[in-house]
Formats: structure tokens, C-alpha cells, sequence
């Protein structure tokens, strides 16, 4: 029995090492091409750019009969549908994907960008210019839509790009890759710009946490978990991405009307986002009337609604919600309803339990309206306007690479900037330091 262990141990070992270095041959291939890529002129990026958007719609039959291999896999695990729908690839969503490479394309190339020129009393003309990262690794879940997204913002940056997408979109991820290097051999630019991780085991995403030096930094995009495992264990740069319990506080004397539209909008045109409503607040001023008309609108969708005594007291439809309700991202058809007796209670239901991606408040009151923005701690603070809205596409980023809800060097919707470092540039004519 041990021996038969010992040989166990053995292959598995030979299979992991196996693993790392096909990541780590990836690595030198997206640093090689990284240095190609940061070369390229603005003009040759926007061409590369406009031939894989246009590909992808040219080739959304053969996306989509791959993507239904994903679809059927997944439905056949019992994946709950809003899962599947993250999955899902539709025309229409396919040409969303070119028209974000079109939008990409469109914008200024900031990459030489040089931010500030100061004169020394020495002479010496120091600046800051806006360079790529060099390699960015890219670790996310389900959506295909991501890997067109990656791919044009690393590209118009000048940077490569390593992209492990999960297992349950393989054959997606696959087809789209295959897309865009297809738009790249067809305007003869470096295909390596983009690479795929086509072994979906986990040990592939820990060989992308060790590859310190050759790529430069790694972004996950997934659920709590993935993000958790590469915060702790990466020894690569990490932007942190966050999951999203986003609240929705209806405050006294708001537009009810218009807050039963945000809250139906915000939970239920796509639910299994990271910038759907999963909590909503409501000053108790305001619950007796527009609870019944929120509620009457979630059920219409067959979300399930769990609040506190209050809110059940106005809905009998509404179950009772645990401790555990109030932080939880559900991306699913379900909803916490808090009530509370101010704005003050309100702001620190929301700190507590928000997990710093887009909060909201409804109101018309304008002082509520700002102390809200002032003191609630997230990325995104609205008023009067859904959180579905927290993404690059919708402020006019063409796409983005993942919604930071950490505080340093990005927060938010990551466009073109955050794709991008700084460098110092210094001129002299001779000088020497003392």
C-alpha cells in the first residue's frame, strides 16, 4: 500500500511541476511580447483593435456553438440560472463586444502621456510619463465577455495579457481567444499579445501567483474566494477586485415611484452581477407606502424578499432575515430588506455591511443626498440612479478590466489608467550632483 502511495505522490508531483512550467513557459512568452506590444503606435493599436471587433462579429455563429457547449455543461450541473446567464453568450452580446473594442479604439492613447514637467533650480527638467505595466494576469470566473474586455484595454495600453478564465467557459474562452489573435494575424501584430491558460486545474492559478518577474500584476475577477486565495498567496502585485453586496437606501420623503423603479432595476436586470442590489434600506417614514410597491415589483421577478420585523409587519410575502442576510452577495433571487429610523443609522447599516463596491440613495433631499456620498465608504456612490450602472462601458471606459474596491493605485471601474504606470523622465545639459 505504501508503494502504490509512493507512486501516487510521485505522478502527482510530476503533473504539478508539469503545470508550472507550462505557466511559466506563458510567462516569457507574454513578457516577450509585452516589450512588442509597448512599441506599438497609437494607430497600429486602434487598427489591431477594429480588425478583432470586427472578426468577432464575423465569427459570432462559431462563438456562440461554443459557447452553447458551456451552456449545456453547466445546465446539466444544475448551475442556478443566473449563473448561466453570466455565461451566456447572445448576438447581441457579441457585438457588445465589438463595439467595446470599437470604443476602446476611439480613445485617446494615453500611453506616453506625459503628466507633469517641472524645471529644477539645477536645470534639470523633471517629468512623469504614463508607460504600460508590462505583463497583466487576469484570473476570473464564467463571463466570456471578460476576455474581449482584457484583451482591448491591456492591448490599447501596450501591455500583453495572460488570461485563466474558468473551467465552466473553457470552450468559450477558447473560441474567443482564437478570434482575436485571428484580428491580430490579420494586421500582422504580435498574437502573443493575448494568451489563454488552457488547463483549468487550480494548480494553473497558484503557477500565476509565483510568476513574480514575469508577469507584473495579477487582477482576479470572481467570487470571494478566488479573490481571498490570490490576495493571500500571490507573491505577484495584486489588484483587488471585490464582490459586490450593494445597497439601495430609499430615504424619507423619496420619489417612491422613482425608488421602486432603481430597486427593480438595480436587483433584477441582471442578477448575477457584481453591481446588482442585494440590500435595501428603507427610512421608516417610507416603508408603509413604498415597501408594498417595491415588493410588488420584486415578486413580479420571483425574487425572494427576507427583512426585519418592520418590513414584514407592512408585506406578509416577506420572510425573515438572519444576521447573515445583511453582508451577504447573493447573485441570485434574493433580497434583505434593513429599515431604519435615519439617515445616520442608514449610512452605518451601509458602511457595516457594504463590501465597498456601489451604494445608492434615493431621495429628494439635497443635504441627504450629499452627507450620504460624503460618508458612505465605497467605489461608486450614487443618487437617484441604479448601481447597475458601475461599469467601465457605461462611463465611457469602452470596457473594463474589473471594479476595484481597494484603495490604492485603482478603485472602481479599472479603464485605460489603471492599466498604467508612471516613470520619471529627466532632462539636463551637464549637471552633476555636488
Amino acid at each position: 500500500m505504501g508503494e502504490v502511495n509512493d507512486v501516487m505522490n510521485r505522478e502527482a508531483g510530476k503533473e504539478l511541476e508539469a503545470i508550472r512550467n507550462e505557466i511559466e513557459v506563458l510567462g516569457r512568452r507574454a513578457k516577450e511580447a509585452s516589450r512588442t506590444a509597448a512599441k506599438l503606435k497609437a494607430e497600429e493599436k486602434a487598427r489591431g483593435l477594429l480588425s478583432v471587433a470586427s472578426e468577432l462579429r464575423s465569427q459570432a455563429e462559431y462563438l456562440l456553438a461554443e459557447n452553447e457547449k458551456d451552456l449545456r455543461l453547466a445546465e446539466e450541473k444544475g448551475v442556478k440560472a443566473s449563473l448561466v446567464d453570466r455565461l451566456r453568450l447572445t448576438g447581441e452580446r457579441i457585438d457588445g463586444m465589438a463595439v467595446g473594442l470599437e470604443q476602446i479604439a476611439a480613445l485617446d492613447d494615453i500611453v506616453g502621456e506625459v503628466l507633469e514637467m517641472k524645471k529644477r533650480p539645477n536645470g534639470l527638467r523633471i517629468g512623469k510619463m504614463r508607460v504600460p505595466m508590462g505583463v497583466v494576469g487576469i484570473i476570473y470566473e464564467s463571463r466570456p465577455n471578460v476576455t474581449a474586455d482584457a484583451f482591448g484595454l491591456c492591448f490599447k495600453t501596450g501591455n500583453a495579457a495572460i488570461l485563466r478564465g474558468g473551467s465552466d467557459a473553457i470552450h468559450s474562452n477558447l473560441a474567443i481567444v482564437h478570434v482575436i489573435k485571428e484580428g491580430l494575424r490579420k494586421e500582422r501584430l504580435p498574437q502573443d499579445s493575448i494568451l489563454l491558460v488552457e488547463n483549468t486545474d487550480r494548480e494553473s492559478v497558484n503557477a500565476m501567483m509565483g510568476l513574480r518577474g514575469l508577469i507584473d500584476v495579477l487582477i482576479p475577477r470572481g467570487g470571494a474566494g478566488l479573490i481571498e486565495n490570490v490576495v493571500r498567496n500571490s507573491v505577484v502585485p495584486v489588484i483587488e477586485t471585490g464582490t459586490g453586496n450593494c445597497h439601495v437606501y430609499v430615504d424619507e420623503g423619496a420619489d417612491y415611484y422613482m425608488a421602486a423603479d432603481i430597486v427593480e432595476n438595480a436587483k433584477t436586470q441582471r442578477m448575477g452581477v457584481c453591481n446588482a442590489c442585494e440590500s435595501l434600506v428603507i427610512h421608516e417614514k417610507a416603508a408603509l407606502e413604498v415597501l408594498p410597491m417595491i415588493a410588488s415589483s420584486l415578486l413580479r421577478h420571483d425574487v425572494e424578499i427576507r427583512g426585519d420585523e418592520r418590513a414584514r409587519a407592512i408585506c406578509k410575502e416577506i420572510l425573515p432575515a438572519t444576521e447573515e442576510d445583511w453582508g451577504k452577495e447573493y447573485l441570485d433571487a434574493i433580497i434583505s430588506v434593513k429599515t431604519v429610523d435615519s439617515i445616520d443609522e442608514a449610512i452605518a447599516h451601509v458602511n457595516r455591511y457594504n463590501t465597498g463596491h456601489s451604494e445608492c440613495i434615493v431621495t429628494r433631499d439635497y443635504a441627504n443626498a450629499l452627507k450620504f456620498q460624503d460618508e458612505v465608504d465605497a467605489a461608486a456612490v450614487y443618487v437617484n440612479a441604479s448601481t447597475r450602472f458601475t461599469d467601465g462601458f457605461e462611463f465611457g471606459f469602452g470596457a473594463e478590466i474589473g471594479i476595484s474596491t481597494q484603495k490604492l493605485h485603482a478603485r472602481g471601474p479599472m479603464g485605460l489608467e489603471a492599466l498604467t504606470t508612471t516613470k520619471y523622465i529627466i532632462f539636463g545639459d551637464g549637471q552633476i550632483r555636488a
